[in-house]
Parts: structure tokens; sequence; C-alpha cells
């Protein structure tokens, strides 16, 4: 093939040109750098440049700022989510563990106190706890308790708590009992004034926090703040133990006598132990019978009057003319 006759220019001459271009661009460049190393020249060139580009970097870079501060926010409130959420726990696990040991303090302060009475009174009683109540507004007052006639539990027997008087037994079961409250209206229990020494009869009025005193006469000495303790009549409480405190005293409806109001002393609607008496100490009641003595049925003829009996009085009865 024949070579056009026009094309008179050298091999390398463009590449020459263009290698020398860079050489003096490095030249320039190390200069450059040389001279910005020794004398600083090019901080203010940089400076305006930065002034430049700075927004478009960050602009550049905002996308994966802004993907990064959303996982760090979604990871940060996962975990004070979980934490919050185990905070609850141990708080709510240690106020259960507080509120344990407040309970058992209670239980063992009202113990200490069934004690004292127990050995105040120097009774035979037994400690029992209730399981049950009843304070509905139509119905008996009466509260559940654990003991029963296989503990040696029976009817009448009267029941107290460490403040006072709670009421008696009405209902033997086995292994549980029912007990009728000083405040049911079916119930009534002799008092004694013990300022005053006045006897009355406080009866139940249906609400747990009074008790009615009625029929005491006008002319007696009888002040809100005394102090009612049992009487002892009859044998079935102790005497001299707490019942309660007037609160008010006015006139019935008839206005021939005055009719009291009192607080219990007993925790009616809050006692979770009690005691059980079981034995009086020196009960204040009526004599026993006297027991009747006489001659065999058998011995007795058909039609011949039998002799008179022998009556022996008891060993505590009263004896005639004796006080």
């Amino acid at each position: 093939m024949a070579i056009p006759a026009n094309n008179t220019a050298p091999l390398f001459g463009e590449g020459a040109s263009g290698t020398l271009r860079l050489v003096a661009y490095l030249v320039a460049a190390i200069a450059l750098m040389i001279a910005d190393r020794r004398g600083d020249w090019l901080e203010r060139l940089r400076a305006g440049a930065s002034v430049v580009t700075e927004p478009a970097w960050r602009l550049a870079a905002a996308p994966s700022e802004l993907a990064r501060d959303a996982r760090v926010a979604l990871a940060d409130r996962s975990a004070l989510t979980e934490q919050n959420a185990e905070l609850s726990r141990q708080l709510l696990l240690a106020q259960t563990r507080l509120r344990r040991v407040e309970a058992v303090q209670e239980q063992n302060q009202r113990l200490q106190e069934l004690l004292s009475v127990q050995k105040t009174l120097g009774l035979s009683v037994q400690l029992a706890k209730v399981i049950d109540v009843d304070f509905g507004p139509y119905r008996r007052h009466t509260i559940l308790l654990d003991l029963g006639s296989d503990n040696g539990i029976q009817v009448g027997q009267p029941v107290i708590d460490a403040r006072g008087l709670v009421g008696q037994i009405v209902e033997v079961r086995p292994r549980s009992c029912t007990v009728l409250l000083i405040s049911d209206k079916s119930h009534a229990v002799p008092v004694r004034i013990e300022r005053t020494g006045l006897r009355t009869i406080a009866r139940g009025s249906g609400t747990l926090d009074t008790l009615e005193l009625p029929n005491i006469p006008t002319s007696a000495d009888v002040k809100p703040g005394d102090k009612l303790v049992t009487s002892g009549l009859g044998g079935r409480f102790p005497a001299d133990f707490p019942v309660g405190v007037i609160r008010s005293i006015g006139n019935d409806a008839s206005g021939m006598f005055a009719a009291a109001q009192a607080t219990p002393d007993a925790a009616l609607d809050r006692s979770a132990e009690v005691l059980v008496l079981h034995e009086l100490a020196n009960p204040v009641g009526p004599p026993a019978p006297a027991e009747e003595i006489g001659p065999p049925v058998s011995l007795k003829g058909g039609d011949e009057p039998a002799p008179p009996s022998v009556v022996v009085p008891a060993p505590d009865a009263a004896k005639p003319g004796e006080n």
C-alpha cells in the first residue's frame, strides 16, 4: 500500500508535546507544594474553596447521616424501653418484698399484743386465725375461725383480741367455728362504766363502729369518753375486759331514759388473729344448781309416799343468810 504524500508529521511529535506539558505541570505542582509547605501561601485559597465545597459534600453526606441517626435513635429507644421494663419489674418486686416484710412485722406486733393480753389475764386461751368475714348490711355480723370441735371449741365461748371484746362463738364445726360479733343487732353484753361503776347492757347496732346503750337512767352520771368494760355478770365474759368508749349520749324516743352510743375497742373489721377463752377467772353469776339426793326409785313403794328428798347445796353455792 502506498503512503500518502501529504503525511509529513513526525511519528512521536504529538506525544512529545504532551509529555513536556505533564512535566511542566508536575514541576509547577511540586513548586507550589514546597512554597505552601514553607510559607502557607495557599491557605486563603483552601479556605475559600472549602466555603464553596462544604455545602456540596454536606448535602452528599446527608442521606447517610440521616440513616445512621435513625438507626441510633431506634436502637436507643428499644434499649430504653427494655431498661424501663426491667426497672419496672425490679421496682414491683422490691415493693412486694417490702410489703411482705411490713405484713410480717404487723403480724408479729399483733401476736405480741395477744400474748401480752394472755399473760395479763391469766386465762386459758387458744390463738385462732380469721379465715372469713361476713359484714353484710342485712346479714349477721360474723367471722369464721380456723378452730373447731376437733380443737375443743364449744358454743358460747367468748372471743377477744388485743384491744377488746370481739364476740362469742355461736356455731361449731369440726375444723371451724362462727363468731357472732358484738356489733350484731342480736348480740348484747353486760357492761360497766369504769368511771362510775354503773351497770348496763351494750347492744349491737348493726354497724361495726357503734354499740347502743339503751335505758340508762336520766340521773346517771354518764359522759362521752367514759370507758365500758365487761361486768362479768352471767359468767359468759371475763370481768373488766375493754368493750368500748361512749361517744355520745342523749334521750331515747320516750324521753324517760337516756341512750348512749359507744365505739367498740376491738378491731372488728381488721383483726386477723383472735383469742378464744376457755375458762373465766372468778366468774360472776348465779350459783350452780343444787344436787338432789334421795332413795333409789326401785326402793319406793307403789302406794307409799316417797320420802322427802334431801337437798345438798353445791360447794360453791351461797348458804342462806350469807351475802
